[in-house]
C-alpha cells in the first residue's frame, strides 16, 4: 500500500512559491491565494478567491474559504503577517507551520521590533507612531502602512500631513536595500540566503518604493559594498530578532545596508519572495527546513551548487491588458497567468527568472525578459507598424 503524503494547505496572496516547494519536499498541497496561476494548479488542489468563492482576496477571506479543505497541516504567506486572527483562523484544527498569531502581533509591530534591538545594541532607523517635533526635517521621514507588503503605500512624508493611526514613520535612510532569509527554532537562527531587494525599477513596471524582484548574493560575485561584514551583522540581527520573539521556521529581516552595516526596517515573519531563489541556488526544498525549524529541529544550512546570481523580478502590467494565446513568454517565467484573463494596471503579469555570472548582468537579463513580457502582452498603438 502506497505510503500516505501529509497534506498542507497553504495560503496568501500568491501562494505558488511555497506550494512547489511544498510538493517537492513530498507533501500533498491545497492552495488558497489571490491569483490560481497555471504553475500554482500543477502542484496544487486551488482555490482561487475571486473565481471559486466570488470574493477579493484578504487573510479572513483566505481563512473562510479554507474552512472545508481536510489539510491536517497549515503555512501561511503574504499577507497574513499582517492579520493574527486571520491566522487563529487558518489554523484552526490545524497543525500551524509558521510563526503564531501571538508572535506576530509583536514582531509586526515596528516599535517594539526597534525597541527590542536597540536594546540588544544595534542601530535602527529612527520609528515613531506620531510626527516628530517641530524644527524636524520633514523631508526625512516615510509614512509606512502598518498592515503592508513589498513597500506597498510607502510615501515622503511631509510636516503637517497627520499620521493615520494605522501607519508609522521611519526615518529614510541612504542605501541598498536588502534582505536576509533564515530559519529559527525559537531559539536560534540558521542564516540561508543574503539578497539585494529590487525596489522602484521602471524596467519592470515598478515605481516608488514598491518591490520588484531580488538578486539572491554570491561570494564571488558581491551585490554589496562590505559583503561578508554585511553577512555577518545580518545574521546577528536574525539571531537577535529569533531570541527576542521566538522566531519559528521561514522568516526575513529587511534592511538598508550601508557600509557592512544593515540597518533593519522589518521583519517577515513567513515565506518571502527571494526563499525560492535560494532553493534554485542549492536544489534544496526550503519547506522541508521550515517544517523542521518549527519542530524545533535547525538542519546544517544547505549548500550552493555554482557560484553565479540568481534573479527573479515581478513584471507589473503598465496598462490594462488581456492574456494572449500561445507562446507569448519565454520559459523562464512562474506565476503564469491564465489566457484571456484581464489584469489591470499595476497589478503583476508574472514573474521572471535569470541566472548570471554577476549582479548587473542578471539585471539586464531579467529587464530583457520583461520587454518580452511587455511586447506580448500590451496592445499596439493605433497606426504603430
Amino acid at each position: 500500500m502506497p505510503e500516505r503524503r501529509p497534506h498542507v494547505l497553504v495560503a496568501g496572496v500568491s501562494a505558488r512559491a511555497l506550494a512547489e516547494s511544498a510538493a517537492g519536499a513530498g507533501y500533498r498541497v491545497s492552495a488558497v491565494d489571490a491569483f490560481g496561476d497555471v504553475d500554482l494548479r500543477a502542484v496544487a488542489d486551488v482555490v482561487h478567491l475571486r473565481r471559486d468563492a466570488g470574493t477579493p482576496f484578504s487573510p479572513p477571506a483566505a481563512a473562510a474559504a479554507a474552512r472545508g479543505i481536510a489539510a491536517e497541516l497549515v503555512a501561511y504567506t503574504s499577507s497574513f503577517e499582517n492579520d493574527p486572527r486571520a491566522v487563529a483562523a487558518l489554523a484552526r484544527g490545524r497543525t500551524l507551520l509558521g510563526n503564531p498569531p501571538a508572535v506576530l502581533e509583536q514582531v509586526r509591530n515596528p516599535l517594539a521590533l526597534m525597541r527590542a534591538l536597540r536594546a540588544r545594541g544595534f542601530a535602527t532607523p529612527a520609528t515613531r507612531a506620531s510626527a516628530p517635533p517641530s524644527g524636524t526635517d520633514g523631508g526625512r521621514w516615510l509614512l509606512k502602512p502598518r498592515r503592508s507588503g513589498g513597500g506597498h503605500g510607502t510615501l515622503p512624508w511631509r510636516r503637517g500631513r497627520r499620521v493615520p493611526r494605522g501607519a508609522y514613520l521611519q526615518e529614510r535612510i541612504d542605501g541598498v536595500p536588502g534582505s536576509l532569509v533564515f530559519a529559527a527554532d525559537g531559539r536560534r537562527a540558521l542564516p540561508l540566503g543574503l539578497s539585494r531587494q529590487l525596489v522602484g525599477e521602471r524596467a519592470f513596471g515598478a515605481h516608488g518604493f514598491r518591490y520588484c524582484g531580488s538578486l539572491l548574493a554570491s561570494s564571488a560575485a558581491p551585490l554589496f559594498e562590505r559583503q561578508e561584514e554585511l553577512l555577518e551583522r545580518a545574521a546577528a540581527l536574525a539571531a537577535a530578532v529569533t531570541e527576542a520573539f521566538g522566531l519559528l521556521g521561514l522568516n526575513g529581516v529587511d534592511f538598508i545596508a550601508r557600509a557592512g552595516v544593515p540597518l533593519p526596517l522589518e521583519v517577515n515573519p513567513r515565506w518571502s519572495a527571494s526563499m525560492e531563489l535560494v532553493q534554485r541556488a542549492t536544489g534544496t526544498s526550503l519547506f522541508g527546513i521550515h517544517a523542521a525549524a518549527c519542530a524545533g529541529r535547525l538542519p546544517p544550512a544547505p549548500r550552493r551548487s555554482g557560484a553565479g546570481i540568481h534573479g527573479k523580478a515581478i513584471v507589473f502590467a503598465r496598462r490594462e491588458i488581456v492574456v494572449p494565446g500561445g507562446r507569448w513568454a519565454g520559459t523562464r517565467i512562474a506565476d503564469v497567468p491564465h489566457r484571456g484573463e484581464r489584469i489591470r494596471r499595476g497589478h503583476p503579469v508574472c514573474t521572471v527568472l535569470a541566472d548570471a555570472d554577476d549582479g548587473a548582468g542578471c539585471l539586464r537579463a531579467l529587464a530583457a525578459s520583461a520587454a518580452e513580457i511587455y511586447r506580448a502582452t500590451e496592445p499596439r498603438t493605433r497606426g504603430a507598424a
